[in-house]
């Protein structure tokens, strides 16, 4: 009975109206890669996806969104979840997924075998939505390109090493590559494949 719970339960109280604010606050951000938005929206999908990850899975994933999810986020009630509140279904290859979902600590696969769009339709790539741990105390990053004015410095803790070679050679692809969607607690910050990222250490 407790299985059933996590499934049916856990959505917004009011979805048009939480589904439209957290649409606009990852649409801003997208505008603005590196600006900081809030998600204040309640979701409690199943652990261990956090509460605003969930908002972001209720709001952009529908029948129509393929989802990947990491190993401990597929063998949770997430699978169901998703099914049973977006229509959403999970795929376990890569490059099918229009959304990505990785938790918080797991590791990060290469964007690279993630679905990158083709010139004619660049639209068609996988979003990544990515756990960690704060938008503060980790490696500088320095961020330039369209919506940025001059340049934003972030210093996300809890992405892997390889990060910024990763991130520099999904941006050679462009208009091709993934987009990022990174969450901490309430916090998100969006970093599409527009965005130039570099080292912020001096």
């Amino acid at each position: 009975m407790m299985a059933d719970t996590q499934i049916f339960s856990g959505s917004f109280a009011a979805p048009v109206f939480a589904a439209q604010a957290v649409f606009r606050t990852v649409m801003d951000c997208m505008a603005r890669p590196g600006t900081i938005g809030r998600i204040s929206a309640a979701a409690k999908p199943p652990q261990p996806l956090s509460g605003a990850a969930g908002a972001v899975a209720l709001t952009l994933c529908d029948h129509d969104t393929p989802v990947w999810l990491t190993p401990q986020l597929g063998k949770s009630k997430l699978p169901g979840w998703l099914s049973f509140h977006t229509g959403a279904t999970v795929t376990t290859e890569k490059q099918d997924a229009r959304f990505a979902f990785i938790e918080k600590g797991a590791i990060v696969p290469g964007f690279g075998v993630f679905c990158q769009g083709t010139q004619e339709y660049p639209d068609r790539s996988t979003t990544l939505v990515t756990e960690i741990e704060s938008f503060e105390g980790g490696r500088p990053l320095v961020l330039t390109g369209p919506g940025i004015r001059d340049e934003v410095r972030i210093a996300p803790q809890g992405l892997p090493e390889t990060f910024l070679s990763l991130a520099q050679a999904n941006r050679a692809l462009f208009p091709r590559g993934v987009d990022l969607i990174l969450v901490a607690g309430d916090a998100v910050v969006c970093l599409p494949r527009t965005t130039i990222i570099r080292n912020g250490e001096a």
